[in-house]
């Protein structure tokens, strides 16, 4: 930051220097071709000694030169001053380790002196070649400059030079053509200019790229048009006569003009983008024209067109070292963009890879909305419905998380939302980052899934015809407020079965009042405790409130059971992300030990499963076949007595029954695998 502080003051002096000046000095300094140290008396600032980057012509040993050039120091105006230059033959270093230039301006008998240390003593080395940027002087002053080894070896040498006031540059006019894109240079009968267009940099005027470089002499009264290609604030007209080291004349008239912050000073910048999805951070680096300190913010563009709008993200301001800027805690998309802000201008700059981290699409099954998320680096995503009114579409709570795990190979993620109101929209977003576009999806709920829905909508009604009917035989009981937690395990057999398991977790939860825990309702604080832990802290939280594990049985949990017991009796250990693995663990451990599984009850779909996939170590849990059964489990799920004969048989058990066969026979695809889909 220091640095740049300094470049743009010193761009800004040089704007003020006479012409023909030269490049101004902003700080004193010591450049030699060795390794060296620098020490001054209270006249100078102590000097920065250094070998030099792009060394000059050398001069032939012994030498002492000086000559005038303009010290600039920060926050302070320009002044002349002398520059010294000396070569020191081989012959007479030995046994020197430094040397000394002492100054004296004669008018005043103001003094200073500068010492030069070697810092390491090289064996052969060649003649010390040092340049000393530069002693403060004032114009009309003559100053005498002397030069003698440290120890005294007898060499000396002396040089005076007359800071002369500086000649007047050479005088031109202009006029700015912007219809062709030129300055127009006029020369005044006389002496014939050299006139080139340049960009003022904090040092030196560069010039133009090809092809719009040129350098023209131009005749006395005659006049020049010089095309340039970005209006910027930094382009200036520069004239010299045609003879060697003739002073200069330089004008920059953009500097204050509104027109050169405009657009053309953004395509006279160039973008490299940096960013990087593995590593959750925006980057770019600017290369500018001009010297261009923009600040830069996050924003979000609606679309992919560089007309879209771009929305400001608050608190995004990214941090700057040297010309690249940093943003840390990003999810890095094309759409997620910087604005860089300069004076009275912005641009929008989006990252330049058209590739995405991750992607998600959603699904419809009966009230139920399946996201699936699949990503190449490890993240957790967040989802909440919403409604859309006047172009907007704010979550509504509650919010779900799914994580993919630190170490785990990229995959498919699946999350569940139960859908309240037909026409729901969802929005997604990275909830491990600090600043992320919220995706937009509104699903077709189309005709092919009308079946499924017909089938999840008629069973919501008739368990809250049960609920309505019933409900004096399951009040909850006194000092359990919103009722016994219950806890739904399952196994991902299909997705019609998966909607089938969120439908009834929802209407326990809705209609009953239960407190349901649901895996695919918790991913948050699983993704944070883990599998495993967030199992067994739920398995603990329901026997301490004398709540219930429900386990909804299936073809496929009989499949995964007999799994589980090949690798206890191989002694294979368990998968830390098996969820069901762990359940019939700590199923066959209660059993065990006290003869029975309490708390546990086993419920299974006669659609998908039959009581001879029950395996015969469960068979004694309370078992209930759905959806014949059904107001016996909600009895259960309450801790009440069975329910009364009317709310256990009749037209409602029959009628759900039969809406059950025939809406899963229609409008819904056979069961199938789930692809990547975990679940319990």
């Amino acid at each position: 930051m220091g640095r740049s502080v300094l470049l743009t003051a010193a761009a800004a002096l040089l704007l003020l220097l006479p012409p023909g000046t030269g490049a101004a000095v902003t700080r004193l300094r010591v450049s030699a071709n060795f390794e060296c140290r620098a020490t001054a008396d209270r006249t100078l600032s102590r000097p920065r000694c250094r070998r030099p980057s792009r060394p000059g012509r050398p001069l032939e040993p012994p030498a002492l030169s000086l000559s005038r050039a303009w010290l600039c120091l920060p926050a302070q105006p320009c002044q002349p001053c002398l520059r010294v230059r000396l070569a020191l033959p081989t012959s007479e270093l030995g046994g020197v380790r430094g040397l000394q230039l002492t100054f004296l301006e004669l008018s005043s008998n103001r003094a200073g002196w500068l010492q030069i240390w070697q810092r390491r003593r090289v064996l052969g080395s060649s003649a010390w070649q040092v340049q000393f940027d530069c002693f403060p002087a004032e114009s009309g002053q003559q100053i005498l400059v002397s030069l003698r080894t440290i120890p005294d070896r007898g060499f000396a040498l002396s040089c005076s030079h007359l800071v002369t006031a500086e000649p007047p540059g050479p005088v031109f006019t202009h006029a700015w053509v912007p219809e062709v894109r030129a300055i127009e240079v006029w020369v005044p009968a006389g002496p014939a200019l050299m006139v080139r267009l340049c960009h003022q940099l904090a040092l030196e005027c560069e010039e133009l790229p090809q092809p719009f470089h040129q350098q023209v002499v131009v005749p006395g009264g005659h006049h020049i048009s010089l095309r340039y290609e970005f209006l910027v604030p930094c382009l200036c007209i520069e004239a010299s006569y045609s003879h060697h080291d003739s002073p200069r004349s330089k004008h920059c008239p953009f500097h204050d003009q509104p027109d050169a912050y405009g657009p053309e000073l953004w395509s006279s910048v160039r973008f490299h983008d940096y960013s990087t999805s593995s590593k959750d951070q925006m980057a770019m680096e600017l290369n500018a024209t001009c010297p261009l300190h923009p600040q830069a913010t996050l924003c979000w563009r609606e679309a992919p067109d560089e007309a879209a709008p771009c929305h400001d993200i608050p608190n995004s301001t990214a941090s700057k070292d040297e010309q690249v800027y940093i943003l840390d805690k990003v999810d890095v998309h094309p759409q997620l963009c910087f604005r860089f802000s300069y004076k009275n201008s912005s641009h929008v700059e989006c990252p330049h890879q058209p590739e995405t981290a991750w992607n998600v699409s959603v699904s419809v099954w009966g009230l139920q909305l399946r996201l699936h998320l699949t990503s190449r680096i490890p993240a957790a995503f967040s989802a909440a419905l919403c409604q859309r009114r006047g172009g907007q579409c704010e979550p509504e709570a509650p919010v779900y998380t799914v994580t993919q795990p630190e170490g785990s190979a990229p995959g498919e993620l699946a999350l569940l939302l139960p859908v309240q109101i037909l026409g729901s929209c969802v929005l997604v977003w990275r909830s491990d980052v600090h600043f992320a576009r919220k995706q937009l999806l509104c699903p077709d709920v189309s005709r092919r899934h009308f079946g499924l829905l017909g089938l999840v909508l008629a069973l919501g009604l008739v368990v809250t015809v049960l609920l309505l009917n019933c409900r004096g035989a399951w009040r909850p009981d006194d000092g359990v407020p919103g009722g016994r937690p219950v806890l739904l395990l399952y196994s991902p057999d299909s997705e019609e079965h998966l909607g089938l398991v969120c439908a009834l977790a929802e209407r326990l939860r809705a209609g009953l009042g239960c407190d349901v825990r649901l895996d695919l309702w918790e991913t948050g604080g699983l993704g944070q405790a883990g599998a495993l832990p967030w199992l067994y802290a739920q398995r603990g939280r329901v026997g301490r409130q004398r709540g219930t594990v429900l386990l909804l049985w299936s073809q496929g949990s009989a499949r995964l059971f007999h799994r589980w017991q090949v690798g206890m009796a191989d002694g294979t250990p368990g998968d830390a992300h098996d969820i069901f693995g762990a359940a019939m663990a700590c199923l066959h451990g209660e059993l065990g030990a006290a003869g029975r599984g309490g708390g546990w009850i086993l419920a299974y779909f006669s659609r998908f499963c039959s009581p001879h996939d029950v395996p015969r170590p469960l068979r004694p849990l309370p078992t209930y076949r759905l959806p014949r059964q059904l107001p016996g489990l909600l009895g259960a799920l309450r801790g009440s007595p069975p329910a009364p004969r009317r709310c256990r048989r009749g037209r409602v058990g029959g009628l759900l029954h039969r809406l059950l066969e025939v809406g899963t026979g229609e409008g819904s695809t056979p069961p199938r695998p789930p692809g990547a889909a975990s679940g319990t």
